[in-house]
């Protein structure tokens, strides 16, 4: 994301809500509008309309999980734990959602208890008990369907061959003593568990129920909304699920009585539509104005509905340590000071979208630390450095590389950049685009990854640096399915150190050395840290409840307090 995250991670991205995983440091990233009044709040009743490029990469929460997905999420599902409201006085806090409080953990640190509120009920009015809660988590484990979010099966102890409800069966180390309570038992103490359970793949399902494709365009809501139509790159309609208990929630306050997302229009017609605010489009949001659309924006009677939030995503292109030549660590270096990361934000819109980084860690995330192992002047690339690099490792002719890249123009742009900034040290980039839909996942089985892929990830609680280093460089968790660590590195000190600190009971001093962590392992070279996304966005003038949140929406607006001004309008 939070890529997804590529996540967590996550990239902006101007289709969705992503910024491609979900700032940091337990503050909210700064948010800026004119008189738009876009903070007061919504009338009951009226439609969302949303806006978007690309269709949502599963509907099913155990599989999806990027930003703009797992926003959507929060609207029709729920977990025992979840984020606070974007309008919360923390709004990076985990807080209790189904559960009644945040979870009772054992002196040892291994056992975690929730116990369920009463009312809890899924669409249909069937109750939903710790039964259907452990169901939905262990659906983790399935192989084909576990792609999501990888933290449940980090964390919670589970059978070395364990695949899941429908090939293995039951899960012995989640235990359900009586139908409101639920055990975990971890591998290992992990203090900030209550945010695992937060994760949308900890989604309770009806047991039994989810096999296979079933819930790819499907869904059992358990949030105050559920599915009205589904045309998969076309449209999502969602209107009130009658059997959600307001009582029983407050995170979401489900003031519209529907939604509806418009796929598949083009980035431009979107901006153009947000501009002219015609119709329904006055009670429309969507994803980033496009570059060629800012200098628009400066108008008087746009600038009062244009919103701004701080990057919280680290934009990067991670290199493939198992394909030669990527495989010497010379040549990733080699890589990594030729790259012009002021190329890359220029292509990405310039400085309203985009900061240039040179860390994983961004500066909006506990544990950031501040430094430059490649540097160069001006930011634009050390090209002799390169050069030197590549002919140590023998390969002062160059080679040609595969770069994966989505097919959206801003993501084109900045891989052709990179294309720009490689050929001045030999080095061929041929890019192979994917569909934005399917393009996590692709990057995410490493028997389809190509040598070089650009994405983004973003923290998946905010309160801490270890959602980012371990899901992205543990070579214990490199998945066929579903894999977040897409440089495949696998390196034994960086592996002990993710042990290490992960082991540490002190957030704070955690967080210090997972920064100590990220030049330790960008020594390493397997990824290009790029830039820091930004946010601009122009919501439609009837729009109101809009506020950010790091965790849910990756630094983009929370959907759970958004609606109307006028529900009677457009």
């Amino acid at each position: 994301m939070k890529h997804h995250r590529i996540t967590t991670a996550v990239i902006a991205v101007a289709t969705t809500f992503a910024l491609a995983a979900c700032g940091g440091g337990g503050q909210n990233p700064s948010t800026s509008s004119g008189a738009g009044g876009f903070d007061a709040e919504p009338a009951e009743g009226g439609t969302v309309h949303v806006l978007q490029n690309a269709d949502f990469s599963y509907l099913d929460p155990a599989r999806g999980w990027d930003g703009g997905v797992n926003n959507f999420y929060r609207l029709v599902y729920r977990q025992l734990t979840t984020s606070a409201p974007g309008s919360a006085d923390d709004p990076t806090a985990i807080v209790p959602d189904l559960a009644e409080s945040l979870g009772e953990v054992s002196d040892d640190g291994l056992t975690w208890t929730y116990t369920l509120k009463d009312g809890l009920k899924f669409e249909n009015g069937d109750p939903i008990t710790s039964a259907e809660v452990k169901f939905g988590v262990s659906r983790a484990w399935d192989p084909e369907i576990g792609i999501g979010s990888p933290y449940l099966k980090q964390v919670i102890d589970a059978p070395e061959d364990y695949e899941g409800p429908y090939k293995t069966g039951d899960l012995p180390t989640i235990e359900t003593p009586d139908e409101q309570t639920i055990v975990f038992h971890l591998k290992k103490p992990f203090p900030e568990f209550d945010a695992v359970v937060s994760q949308v793949n900890a989604t309770p399902f009806p047991e039994g129920s989810g096999a296979g494709d079933e819930f790819i365009h499907e869904i059992v809501a358990s949030g105050p909304y559920k599915l009205a139509e589904y045309v998969p790159g076309s449209t999502i309609k969602l209107t009130r699920n009658e059997s959600w208990d307001a009582a029983t929630d407050d995170v979401r306050a489900a003031k519209p009585d529907g939604w509806e997302f418009t796929i598949g229009l083009d980035p431009a017609t979107i901006d153009e539509r947000l501009i002219a605010g015609q119709g329904t489009d006055v009670n429309a949001i969507a994803g980033i104005i496009q570059p060629a659309t800012l200098p628009r924006l400066q108008t008087p009677q746009l600038q009062e509905r244009v919103l701004q939030f701080d990057g919280i995503c680290t934009t990067y292109m991670g290199l493939n340590t198992t394909k030669a030549p990527l495989d010497d660590v010379r040549v990733r270096q080699a890589i990594s000071y030729a790259v012009d990361r002021n190329a890359i934000v220029n292509a990405s819109g310039g400085t309203q979208l985009g900061a240039p980084s040179t860390t994983i860690i961004p500066p909006a995330v506990a544990g950031h630390k501040d430094f430059d192992l490649y540097p160069s002047a001006d930011g634009t690339g050390d090209v002799e450095a390169a050069k030197k690099l590549l002919d140590e490792a023998g390969l002062s002719d160059g080679f040609t590389l595969t770069l994966d890249i989505r097919s959206q123009e801003s993501m084109q742009a900045q891989a052709e950049s990179i294309q720009q900034s490689l050929e001045r040290i030999g080095i061929t980039v041929e890019l192979n685009l994917i569909d934005t839909s399917t393009y996590y996942e692709t990057i995410g089985t490493p028997s389809q990854q190509h040598d070089a892929a650009i994405t983004g990830w973003c923290p998946d609680w905010a309160s801490s640096a270890a959602t980012f280093i371990p899901p992205l460089f543990d070579g214990r968790n490199i998945y066929e399915k579903g894999n977040n660590n897409l440089a495949q590195l696998d390196d034994e000190d960086v592996n002990a150190r993710i042990d290490e600190i992960g082991a540490m009971t002190d957030i704070a001093a955690a967080n210090e050395q997972w920064g100590d962590l990220d030049e330790q392992i960008l020594e390493l070279a397997p990824i290009v840290p790029l830039m820091v996304a930004k946010t601009v966005l122009l919501p439609g003038e009837n729009v109101t409840g809009l506020h950010s949140s790091a965790n849910a929406a990756s630094g983009g607006i929370d959907f759970v307090g958004v609606g109307l001004k006028d529900p009677e309008k457009g």
